[in-house]
C-alpha cells in the first residue's frame, strides 16, 4: 500500500508518501522555525495560519516527488493529537476532504505512536529495517513531550507509558534555557554546538530528579538553577563561561534521560532501547546513550536524524499499519491536544506516578 501522510500538530508542515514496508517514497517538510524565532517559541495562531498557506503546495510536492498521482495513493494517515488544536484542524480538515473526494481510507495517527515507530522507516530501496523486535523500550524526547514507554508491538493498546516529566520537557528546557542566555530559537542545536567546547564539569548545576527508582523526569528546576547562576554571575557573553554553562546543563539532561531509560529498561528486563523524538537528535544523548547501553549489554536504536524530528513519513507508516487490516477513520476523527496512550504520571510535585511497587 501506498499511503499519504499529513502532519500538521505544531510548527512543521509536513506530507510524505511512504508503504506498509516502512520505505519512505518521499517526504516533504516546511519548516516555521524563522515565522516564530522573533517570539522565542511557537505562536498557535501563526502555526495555524502558516499551515493554511503552505499544506497543498506541501503534499503536491510529496505526491510529485514520490513519482505519483493522488489517484495512486491507497489511503491517506493525518495526526489528530496530541497537538496545537487549531494547527491539527488544519491537516484534519484537508485529509478528511482529500479522502472525501479520492473515495479512500482515512486514519488518524496519534503523534507520539509515530515518533515512537520512527525507528522503523527506510529511506533507500532494497534496505531491511533497522527497527529493533519488540519488546522494547522508548525513550521519547522533544520540544513538547518526555516520556518512557514499553512498546510491546506497532498498536496503541501494546504502547504503556512507565514516566514522564511532571514539568518541562527536555526540549522545552533546551528553548527556555537557551532564550535565558539570548541563544535565539530554537536553542537545542545552538546549545549542543556551544555544549561540544565546554567543560560540564566547570560550572556545579545540580542533578534534576536523582532517584534511581523512578522513571520520572523533572527540568524545570535546573532550568531555574541556570537562571539564579545567570543573576548572580550575569549572563555570559560569546565566551568560554558560555560554552562552559551550555556544557554542564547539556550534560544534565542528558545524564538523567540515560541513566532513567537504561532503570526503566532493566526493571522490564528488555535489553532493547530505542530513541525517538527531536532531542534524539542531540549529539551528546546520541553518543552517552550508545556508551551506556554498551556498558549494560543493550541494544541502541535510533532513527536517522531526518526522522527524530517532525515529519509525515512517520505518521505514514504508522497509520499503513492500521490501514493495510482494513481499518477506516471516515467521519470518526477528532482533534484533541492530548494524547491517546495511557498516562501514568501527573503534572507537580509529589511522590505518585511510576515508581516501584512498595515505594
Amino acid at each position: 500500500m501506498l499511503i499519504l501522510g499529513i502532519e500538521t500538530s505544531c510548527d512543521e508542515t509536513c506530507a510524505a508518501v511512504v508503504d506498509e514496508t516502512g520505505l519512505v517514497r518521499s517526504d516533504v517538510v516546511h519548516t516555521q522555525v524563522a515565522l516564530h524565532a522573533p517570539f522565542g517559541g511557537v505562536v498557535p495562531e501563526l502555526a495555524s495560519r502558516d499551515h493554511l498557506r503552505n499544506v497543498r503546495p506541501v503534499i503536491e510536492a510529496a505526491i510529485a516527488d514520490a513519482g505519483l498521482t493522488l489517484a495512486q495513493i491507497d489511503g491517506i494517515s493525518v495526526t489528530c493529537r496530541p497537538g496545537l488544536t487549531g494547527a491539527l484542524l488544519v491537516g484534519v480538515e484537508l485529509a478528511q476532504g482529500l479522502a472525501f473526494a479520492l473515495g479512500k481510507p482515512i486514519v488518524g495517527v496519534d503523534h507520539l505512536m509515530g515518533h515512537l515507530l520512527a525507528v522503523f522507516l527506510r529511506y533507500q530501496t532494497g534496505t531491511t529495517p533497522a527497527g529493533p523486535a519488540f519488546p522494547f523500550i522508548a525513550l521519547l524526547v522533544s520540544g513538547g513531550h518526555t516520556a518512557l514507554y514499553r512498546v510491546d508491538g506497532p498498536t496503541l493498546p501494546e504502547m504503556r507509558e512507565l514516566g514522564a516529566t511532571r514539568d518541562d520537557a527536555a526540549g522545552e528546557a533546551f528553548d527556555k534555557v537557551a532564550k535565558l542566555l539570548g541563544l535565539g530559537y530554537p536553542g537545542g542545536p545552538v546549545i549542543d554546538r556551544l555544549a561540544k567546547e565546554g567543560d560540564p564539569e566547570r560550572i556545579p548545576l545540580a542533578m534534576p530528579m536523582p532517584s534511581k527508582n523512578s522513571a520520572e523526569f523533572s527540568f524545570s528546576g535546573l532550568k531555574t538553577h541556570v537562571a539564579r547562576y545567570v543573576e548572580r554571575e550575569g549572563r555570559p557573553g560569546d565566551d568560554q563561561r558560555l560554552r562552559d554553562l551550555c556544557a554542564a546543563f547539556q550534560r544534565r539532561v542528558v545524564d538523567t534521560l540515560v541513566r532513567k531509560a537504561i532503570g526503566a529498561a532493566r526493571r522490564e528486563g528488555v535489553p532493547r532501547l530505542v530513541l525517538g523524538g527531536g532531542v534524539a537528535a542531540n549529539r551528546e544523548l546520541r553518543e552517552r546513550a550508545a556508551q551506556a547501553c554498551a556498558e549494560a549489554e543493550m541494544t541502541l536504536f535510533v532513527p536517522l536524524l531526518r526522522a527524530c524530528t517532525d515529519n509525515a513519513a512517520m505518521i505514514a507508516y504508522a497509520g499503513a499499519l492500521r490501514l493495510v487490516h482494513g481499518a477506516d477513520d471516515t467521519g470518526d476523527i477528532q482533534t484533541s491536544p492530548e494524547t491517546a496512550l495511557l498516562q501514568v504520571t501527573r503534572k507537580g510535585r509529589g511522590r505518585r506516578g511510576a515508581l516501584l511497587p512498595g515505594q
